[in-house]
């Protein structure tokens, strides 16, 4: 490894990928994927890991109220599937029902599980899902569309070939039908949209996590990504592996013109 590799977060994030998919890991846990999108530029919460109760306790009084916690499992499991997910905890009494909850959760639906992640809350925003997956046929692609709940319900989204611009991110948003959300429809204050389209761009852009990877990722899927007037961030991510380390990965096949 260079010395350029030692300093560059890109790097290291891509080599920690390349080992999980040689590993025969099927995903990454959310933190692993928190760490690999903030490597790229991708804003994440605040946040730790932690194993037991006592542990989430301290871990909420450095983080500060009000609170997320979630299970963690590394099979990428959807945690809202099962009640892995609590949020707007608000104190050391919410920390101690939702570190209960969530374990009886786990044992309940035979979860595989290594801890929970305690996070800082977001500030409300839209919520805004970015996507990625690897085309048998086109490579790495990137997905933009209203999130939450709202993503399987409208539909309502937009697709590139990778590696995007600024300007392909624009046109993306001016594509959904949920974009006035994003300016400032009925009386909200609109989002910092230079915000969403950096997102994109440390996800799909040139240098972005789904160019850079090589074909290991097979999907990506951060969801939300909540959008406000002060920024984009990433308060949930899952990044399924496709098997292939990055560094030996098929470069991705062109678009026909």
């Amino acid at each position: 490894m260079s010395a350029g590799d030692r300093t560059d977060p890109r790097a290291a994030a891509l080599s920690a990928l390349s080992q999980a998919a040689g590993s025969a890991r099927r995903a990454l846990d959310e933190p692993s994927a928190k760490r690999v999108l903030a490597a790229f530029g991708l804003p994440v919460p605040a946040g730790e890991t932690v194993t037991d109760g006592n542990a989430a306790l301290a871990a909420a009084a450095r983080l500060g109220y009000p609170l997320a916690i979630k299970l963690v499992s590394p099979e990428g499991i959807h945690k809202s599937d099962i009640g892995g997910v609590r949020l707007g905890i608000a104190d050391a009494d919410g920390v101690r029902a939702a570190i209960q909850a969530l374990a009886a959760a786990a044992a309940a639906h035979g979860a595989h599980t290594t801890g929970f992640l305690v996070e800082r809350m977001a500030s409300p925003g839209v919520e805004v899902v970015i996507g990625g997956l690897l085309d048998s046929r086109f490579g790495p692609v990137v997905m933009l569309g209203l999130g939450g709940v709202f993503v399987e319900v409208f539909a309502d989204t937009a697709f590139r070939v990778c590696p995007i611009d600024a300007a392909d991110a624009r046109d993306m948003i001016d594509e959904l039908k949920s974009a006035p959300l994003l300016r400032g429809a009925r009386g909200r204050a609109p989002v910092d949209e230079a915000a969403v389209v950096a997102a994109l761009l440390a996800v799909a852009g040139p240098d972005g996590l789904m160019t850079r990877a090589g074909g290991a990722i097979a999907e990506l899927d951060v969801n939300p990504l909540i959008a406000s007037a002060s920024g984009a961030l990433a308060c949930d991510a899952r990044i399924v592996l496709s098997g292939v380390p990055a560094e030996v990965a098929p470069q991705p096949v062109a678009a026909p013109a």
